[in-house]
């Protein structure tokens, strides 16, 4: 008997039919045998996971398949369908699995496990469709802000300081107004964690002054550490009256993540020190 079936040539007697089952019992048997080895690889530790997880994967499509075989051979076989739903959803393969669900259910409308099968399926597609939304947003607003960023001339470099930035990034809002987090360093606290004791992280409206923070006095200049001329890396000093926008747009100036000043007072002790780059960037 061939373990493929043309339509049309269905067992009929009970000598093509014994064939037929002792196929499917082969079959479920392989299915065992390949969770088996999955669940060798599991205990083999995390290196073999890989391997697992593609056993797994092999057995459930193997569940599968023998599933749908049963439902051709007998139509009205429930028990069939609900594990070819239930592999199906395994597989995340929803739109089959609530057919199998229904179809089902259409056989036995009483039957408990699809039932909470069905429900189950309906829960994962909810979730489903609202993790897609939520990408979809995401990348919606990560296309916008980055056109809001070329229009504006801006360049981006790539993130610094980490773990005093986090997850703050600029926010273009409903009016097209572009936000942005400002890091204020003071090098002269030092770098490492004494530094980060030290840090001032403010938000600073697209247009407002950059000198709009309580702790920057008239006496300090902000300058900015990660600009660049000719590809070339270098300081840019900062007015402190300008406009952020304005000090954004700069041609030399490039955007590490999010703008980052460093703040020294003249009147300090490490302002020399500090021109003559006689300190460490924080780590």
């Amino acid at each position: 008997m061939a373990l493929w079936m043309e339509a049309g040539s269905e067992p009929k007697t009970e000598s093509e039919i014994a064939d037929i089952q002792a196929i499917s019992a082969l079959k479920h048997s392989t299915a065992l045998e390949l969770k088996e080895k999955g669940n060798e690889y599991v205990k083999m530790g995390k290196k073999h996971y890989s391997d697992a997880i593609e056993c797994y994967t092999r057995a459930i499509n193997q569940e599968a398949l023998n599933a749908r075989e049963a439902i051709k051979l007998c139509p009205t076989n429930v028990k069939a369908m609900y594990r070819a739903a239930k592999a199906s959803l395994s597989l995340n393969l929803l739109v089959e699995a609530k057919s199998f669900c229904e179809n089902g259910l259409e056989q036995n409308p009483d039957n408990e496990e699809l039932k909470r099968l069905a429900k189950q399926i309906n829960l994962v597609k909810m979730e489903l469709d609202k993790r897609e939304a939520e990408v979809s947003k995401a990348v919606s607003e990560a296309k916008d802000l980055l056109s809001a960023i070329e229009d504006r001339g801006l360049k981006m470099g790539k993130p610094m300081f980490g773990e005093l930035v986090g997850l703050r990034k600029p926010v273009l809002d409903k009016n097209k107004i572009l936000h942005w987090p400002a890091l204020l360093l003071y090098a002269e606290a030092g770098s490492g964690v004494p530094l980060s004791k030290k840090k001032i992280l403010h938000y600073l409206l697209d247009g407002t002054l950059g000198a709009s923070v309580e702790s920057v006095d008239e006496e300090k200049e902000a300058i900015e550490s990660n600009g660049s001329g000719k590809g070339s890396s270098k300081w840019v000093k900062v007015n402190e009256k300008r406009m952020l926008s304005d000090v954004l747009k700069e041609p030399d100036f490039i955007i590490s993540g999010i703008p980052v000043f460093y703040v020294v007072s003249k009147r300090s002790s490490f302002y020399k020190e500090f021109k003559a780059g006689k300190w460490s960037l924080p780590s």
